[in-house]
């Protein structure tokens, strides 16, 4: 043999072990075989295939086959894999979920190229990347992408949600209050029963549309200090009974030393009851019985706490998940649900400056997550209002002179006559021009007045009226259906006057007239 053909040899065996050392070395998943449409068969799969799919590094490569049918968690995908190689001769980042050794799932991108073997098989040559990393980064995007819009969708409904509720409001406090008098002198006991329902109805739609508010972020909070395993074991306790006449079982694990987050504890407690009514009525129309896990632990690292209400119930699908939060979306039937618990704490726990989310597995039932942040408690504010007075009686103000400002004539009627029958002396305005005109005429104690009206409004006419007579500023009580909306909560604010939100009771309206007064 020459010494030219040695040298060749040489390189030869010089660029096979190149090669091989390449093959190993690589950090992705080559793989060298055959497939057919119910089998395969591996001739090489390096170390990092084997690595990516769990397989220990001394197996032989012969043993190591990704493509094998029961590999692929999808039967689907395995056959379209087929169907494109053998069509296109090659695929391209083409997603797979395959089945590691240990039966977890792995995400992989095959690059593969492929060209027909003896029988019906097909030789194949590819590169497998795995992705579950870049997966799981993709899938934080969307839940933030999710969020997102989920927020957009609650502002661009708020605006409109407060408009429907002042509107709901002005004839809801008119019920109230009528219903209130009228039950005062009642002529029969079936007249007083039926004053009690159009009472306690119309009390029950005056909820409804504190919720509606609520989702709306329009409504005004009183936050403290709270220990959130303190609120849990008080809003369990309200379902106790429910939970055990209805075969629930209750798990209670919360964390020990939580540090206490700065909210209102009445609304903490109304997303947690929403949350657990929630998985009480899944886990009964699914199975007849079930099992509550209510968790809280503490995140130092993000400074926040957490709260996990877990159920074995039906799980959540993907589409209802993107759905879930949305107002009036509701997967009960006619009239078991109005689509408006999982809004409202949406809203509440946003309102709070945490973040509130889903997660289900199929049909192993699902986990709502609450994340609230830990605040240091806030230092008062200087210049605090000093606490109420005490109780005064009303009869040290008979023949005081009232204005009431208020544009719905019949609300108007049944607030004057209430004063009236209290002892005062009451003239009525429809709109805050009518009511500046009244003040040029008459000079009055107290003021009641409308804060959405035509033409002038209650802002306009209290601006006005102020500058005019500015001992007549701190004697007025604003009435409203939209209690928190931005410039109406600065002004509110910012004067300090008292303030109703309708609808109210007449009694709450004589009690602010009396604290005014005084």
């Amino acid at each position: 043999m020459s010494n030219r053909e040695l040298r060749y040899i040489d390189d030869a065996v010089a660029d096979a072990a190149s090669f091989a050392r390449f093959f190993d070395g690589a950090h992705a998943g080559f793989y060298i075989g055959t497939l057919d449409e119910a089998a395969s068969a591996t001739l090489s799969a390096n170390a990092h295939l084997k690595l990516i799919l769990g397989y220990p590094p001394e197996l032989p490569d012969t043993q190591v086959r990704p493509f094998d049918p029961p590999r692929f968690v999808d039967p689907e995908a395995r056959a379209s894999l087929l169907e494109r190689l053998r069509k296109a001769g090659s695929v391209s980042n083409h997603l797979l979920r395959l089945r590691r050794l240990d039966n977890s799932i792995a995400w992989v991108e095959v690059t593969a190229s492929a060209e027909p073997a003896p029988g019906e098989g097909l030789r194949v040559e590819a590169i497998l990347s795995d992705v579950g990393e870049r997966r799981k980064l993709d899938n934080q995007s969307r839940d933030i992408q999710a969020q997102l819009l989920q927020a957009e969708k609650m502002a661009a409904l708020g605006h409109t949600i407060s408009g429907v509720a002042h509107e709901l409001n002005n004839p809801l406090a008119t019920i109230l209050s009528w219903a209130e008098r009228l039950s005062d002198h009642p002529p029969d006991e079936k007249t007083r029963r039926g004053l009690a329902v159009i009472l306690g109805e119309a009390e029950r739609a005056a909820r409804i549309v504190r919720n509606l508010l609520t989702f709306a972020r329009k409504r005004q909070s009183t936050r403290a200090m709270v220990d959130v395993n303190q609120v849990v074991k008080e809003t369990l306790a309200l379902r106790t009974y429910e939970q055990r006449v209805s075969n629930l079982t209750l798990i209670e694990a919360l964390a020990s030393g939580l540090p206490q987050v700065f909210a209102d504890a009445h609304q903490i407690k109304q997303v947690l009851l929403n949350l657990v009514i929630n998985a009480e009525q899944a886990m009964l129309t699914a199975h007849g019985r079930g099992t509550l896990v209510v968790r809280t632990w503490h995140d130092p690292d993000k400074g926040n706490v957490l709260l996990e209400i877990n159920d074995d119930g039906p799980g959540v699908t993907p589409e209802v998940e993107s759905r879930i939060f949305d107002p009036f979306f509701t997967t009960k039937e006619v009239g078991k649900g109005t689509g408006l618990g999982l809004s409202v704490a949406y809203a509440l726990v946003q309102e709070h400056g945490g973040r509130i989310w889903v997660r289900s597995e199929g049909h192993a039932g699902a986990s709502f997550f609450v994340e609230l942040p830990v605040a240091m408690r806030p230092a008062p504010t200087p210049g605090a209002s000093p606490a109420p007075p005490a109780s005064i009686s009303l009869d040290r103000f008979k023949g005081a002179r009232v204005l009431v400002v208020e544009d719905e004539p019949a609300l108007a009627v049944a607030v004057s006559e209430a004063l009236g029958d209290a002892g005062f002396v009451v003239d009525r305005a429809g709109d805050g021009e009518e009511g500046l005109t009244r003040l040029a005429e008459q000079s009055y104690e107290l003021i009641v007045c409308d804060l959405k009206m035509p033409r002038i409004d209650g802002m306009q006419f209290y601006r006005a009226m102020a500058a005019a007579t500015p001992a007549l500023a701190r004697r007025v009580i604003f009435v409203t259906g939209d209690v928190a909306g931005t410039d109406a909560e600065r002004f509110l604010e910012e004067t300090g006057c008292r303030w109703l939100s309708k609808p109210f009771r007449l009694g709450d309206l004589l009690r602010a007239a009396r604290d005014t007064l005084s």
